[in-house]
């Protein structure tokens, strides 16, 4: 009987959606490729041909009786100079919209502009006369790679000889320091400090003196540890962005006020057998809605974002921390290097298997109100920035009064990446990490390895204090973070800090951090200022030049099982204005390459600690 009754209900059902299909639910598919035309239909044999065109034909449609959208793109690469915005007018309707690669394709965005018309010079220099738009920028890229702007010296740093008596805008030189440039007004002094560094336009260059004098403070105004000669007497720097630095090849020079762009290239290379690019569009992709309709259900997968520019404001960059760095504005107001691709108020948007290279700021930035949205199974390198950037930090007002306090459902909540592989980041501004967490709550951060950087791993927090802010229960699990704190000092593998509230630090494989050249040491975690409530677990760290785990004006906090391979009589743990009996330790284990036994012990961990699993 039952059986009868089901099929009494069902079968005029089926019946209904057969005569009528429009009623069924079903996918939407639009085609685009660069060898298409945006007169065309936008489908698979009539394929638009821009982006651009896509996010119009987006708009104009109505929420079908589909279960989604899907934009393909086909192989090849688009350029764009402005970015590809989504926002609440093109995506009006909760229909999934995904854009992919094309099967076999790999499709690139990218944001910049190919150079032409070479002149050559002699010894391997050529120069080009460049168009009004493409203006001020910061790199070049040749047959795909990064080309260093002309400096000097051309690899290591100089070393001050004496800071000026204002301790803040000069410095005296040595006699062999660097060939005299004829357009000091043009080069770029790049001052590094602990954990950061400043870049800032040169004003004069006194040759009687052997004084340098920048345009303004170097370093973040109003933070007197920014002062030249506090972590070292003489710091390190060095200089670029001058003709006469240009002598290795591959090397380049812009001079802004001719607009000639100088490049050294082998003696047998002809550029205009090169692909010779330079990034224009500021931004790559955003992903906009608002607090009241955040956007939603949007993923992108088998894409490449590459060549994105970022031109420093003010032409100053004092970095304070993470690409965070001061406006010099004359008050306290803090900047950040902005990403190529960038959400905000925005709810399950995902990548996955894409790739974010040759970027002038930073790599992805999940912003405010990003909630639940994914980085899986991606590549990021080559970025002057940071690689991925969660959340927010504390500047940020809403009526007045930090959003912080007063509207702690805004935060950044719920974000994930995993399984992506990170480095070379940090590539201009020094002080940059692999990935990036502010004030956010329930992020995950799984499976990820991350090298190769001149600053931290993975930075999480942003309170030096153990004030309450919305930051809570953040996972840090089964990451590869090694070859990291390559250029500055006083970060890890891991830096945290700040009250964080059910946050954990777990099975994570953290080695080969070497000494670094500013007062602080470096070390494979780094628990800073206000860190409370984290429980630390199951992780490996070893080959630390310092020790393995650090705290710095913590509380309480747990460290359970744990190995904590040491260098001689190295600690294994460090306290800093810590009480160490507010750090609770269970079943850890530190074993010193003193030990006859620290080969065999090490081997043996290395092996029995969770490895990062394959990408399928």
């Amino acid at each position: 009987m039952r059986t009868t009754s089901f099929l009494k209900i069902i079968v005029p059902i089926f019946i209904f959606i057969w005569n009528n299909p429009c009623t069924a639910q079903q996918s939407k598919d639009i085609y685009v490729s660069p060898l298409g035309s945006d007169s065309n239909s936008g489908t698979k044999g009539s394929p638009y041909k821009t982006l651009y065109k896509v996010i119009e034909r987006l708009g104009s449609l109505e929420a079908y009786n589909q279960n989604k959208i899907i934009v393909w793109l086909q192989d090849g690469t688009y350029r764009i100079r402005k970015p590809i915005t989504i926002d609440l007018n093109i995506k009006h309707h909760k229909v999934p919209v995904e854009f992919k690669s094309v099967p076999g394709s790999k499709p690139i965005i990218s944001g910049s502009e190919t150079i032409n018309n070479w002149t050559y010079q002699g010894e391997g220099v050529w120069v080009s006369t460049l168009p009004e738009h493409l203006g001020h920028f910061r790199e070049l890229f040749v047959q795909g790679k990064r080309s260093i702007r002309a400096r000097h010296p051309n690899k290591g740093y100089n070393r001050v000889q004496k800071v000026g008596a204002d301790r803040r805008t000069n410095f005296t030189y040595n006699p062999s320091d660097f060939p005299l440039p004829n357009n000091p007004e043009q080069v770029e002094l790049v001052v590094l400090h602990d954990w950061s560094i400043t870049r800032i336009p040169v004003s004069d260059i006194a040759v009687e003196s052997r004084t340098i004098s920048a345009v303004d403070w170097i370093g973040a105004k109003g933070l007197d540890f920014f002062n030249l000669d506090h972590w070292e007497p003489n710091p390190r720097y060095y200089l670029e962005n001058a003709l006469e630095f240009l002598d290795v090849e591959y090397e380049w020079y812009l001079d802004n006020v001719a607009s000639k762009i100088y490049l050294k290239l082998p003696r047998d290379s002809d550029p205009s057998q090169l692909t010779i690019e330079v990034p224009l569009a500021e931004s790559l992709l955003l992903v906009e809605g608002s607090e009241k309709h955040p956007i939603s259900n949007i993923s992108f997968e088998g894409i490449q974002f590459k060549h994105c520019r970022y031109n420093l404001p003010n032409k100053i960059y004092a970095g304070i921390q993470a690409t965070h760095f001061d406006t010099q504005r004359g008050k306290k107001e803090w900047a950040v290097v902005p990403a190529a691709v960038q959400t905000s108020w925005a709810n399950n948007i995902s990548f996955t298997n894409c790739e974010f290279t040759s970027l002038g700021g930073g790599g992805i930035w999940l912003g405010t109100g990003s909630k639940n949205c994914s980085i899986k199974n991606s590549s990021l390198w080559d970025i002057s920035g940071n690689g991925i950037m969660i959340g927010e930090g504390r500047d940020r007002l809403v009526n007045g009064k930090p959003w912080w306090k007063i509207a702690t459902e805004q935060a950044a909540l719920g974000n994930r990446v995993q399984d992506c592989k990170i480095w070379d980041c940090g590539l201009q501004f020094y002080g940059a990490v692999g990935i990036w967490c502010g004030l956010t709550a329930e992020t995950e951060l799984r499976y990820n390895e991350i090298y190769n950087l001149p600053y931290t791993g993975i930075s999480i927090g942003w309170m030096w204090s153990p004030e309450a802010t919305p930051c809570r229960d953040n996972i840090i699990a089964n990451n590869h973070i090694h070859h990291v704190m390559q250029k500055l000092s006083d970060g890890g593998g891991i830096y945290m800090l700040g009250l964080q509230p059910g946050s954990k630090l777990l099975n994570n494989h953290i080695h080969d951090i070497s000494v670094n050249a500013g007062r602080a040491e470096s070390n494979g975690m780094f628990l800073d200022e206000g860190t409370k409530d984290v429980l630390v677990k199951g992780n490996l760290i070893y080959n630390i030049a310092k020790s393995p785990l650090r705290f710095h004006r913590a509380s309480t906090n747990m460290v359970k099982n744990n190995h904590l391979f040491t260098n001689g009589s190295t600690p294994g743990v460090a306290y800093n204005n810590t009480l160490p009996e507010n750090i609770h330790q269970e079943g850890n284990r530190e074993i010193s390459t003193d030990d006859p036994n620290y080969k065999v012990a090490l081997k043996k961990a290395v092996s029995k600690h969770t490895p990062t699993p394959k990408k399928p």
